[in-house]
């Protein structure tokens, strides 16, 4: 029995709530997972798992073998880790999420200048508006917009970006400038979020929340479609600042209502702690920070 691979399973069950979610996580048949988790049991003649409609829940036994178990593969990591030169030269994988307009207007310049400056570590960069999974997804580095959840990673800021509502100058000369909330009635709305009869957006009306909802004249399902829709003259879009700022600088967008605007979202860089940071991530998160500050603040609206 391979000890290492069998903590390794039971860790990943414990973390994941069930036998069936560590097999998916693991990409091994349920009937592997759970045969592992048996044969730990069997060589340690105790039991570590109490199955139930709930989900998985530690025996004492269990708790007490989890906690070594979890000490010895993170002792493991770093030996490997140091073997591999990882702390002494930047070298080895990353893998980067980031949604998907940001990654391709923002994240992507600046990795490949990265790989440019570290020929020795290479980048996976996952382009999701989804939010991932540190551990079941296996990333290292996260692009964020948004408020962030409590939890143990570390985030660096690097700026915020604006919701704004924008139409091209044609719309509006036809159509006339919506100047409060009320208007946006008698005009075309684009939506994205979901194809669906109703969409709801929310402002901010003397410090206070106010969702607006409306039928959508047309409703896409990517923030690309809206724009382009936007840019044609269809009716009035909601986007990040990001997403339209060139277009708003070549006056092929106009923005609107921003008196009613949400506040500004943060964006940030989120990795997982560790106590020892590898020197390839360590790099990155030096190397991209002030770069994407710089982009976040150049196109700022």
């Amino acid at each position: 029995m391979d000890r290492l691979e069998s903590m390794s399973i039971l860790l990943s069950a414990v973390e994941s709530g069930s036998l069936s979610k560590a097999s998916r996580r693991l990409g091994l048949p349920l009937a592997t997972v759970s045969r592992k988790v048996a044969d730990l049991e069997e060589h340690l003649k105790a039991s570590l798992l109490i199955r139930s409609a709930r989900g998985l829940e530690l025996t004492p036994a269990g708790r007490t073998y989890v906690t070594g178990a979890k000490a010895i593969l993170e002792q493991l990591t770093e030996i490997e880790r140091t073997a591999a030169g990882e702390y002494t030269e930047p070298r080895g994988d990353l893998v980067v999420t980031a949604p998907i307009m940001f990654g391709r207007l923002h994240a992507l310049p600046v990795v490949t200048r990265f790989l440019e400056a570290f020929p020795e570590v290479s980048v996976g960069l996952v382009m999701t508006d989804r939010v991932t999974h540190f551990i079941d997804d296996r990333v290292d580095v996260a692009l964020r917009i948004g408020a962030l959840p409590d939890s143990n990673l570390m985030a660096t800021r690097l700026g915020a970006v604006r919701h704004v509502l924008c139409a091209s100058p044609d719309y509006l000369a036809t159509n006339g400038t919506p100047i409060s909330l009320d208007d946006l009635e008698r005009h075309r709305i684009i939506s994205f979020e979901s194809v669906s009869s109703s969409s709801t957006w929310t402002f901010e009306v003397d410090g206070s929340a106010m969702p607006v909802t409306f039928r959508s004249r047309l409703s896409v399902n990517t923030i690309d479609a809206a724009i382009d829709a936007g840019l044609a003259g269809a009716g009035i879009i909601r986007a990040m600042s990001y997403q339209v700022a060139e277009h708003v600088r070549s006056n092929r967008l106009a923005v609107v209502l921003e008196q009613f605007e949400a506040p500004p979202r943060p964006v940030h860089l989120v990795y997982d702690r560790q106590s020892r940071l590898p020197l390839k991530l360590r790099a990155f998160v030096d190397f991209v920070v002030p770069r994407l500050r710089e982009r976040i603040t150049g196109a700022a609206l």
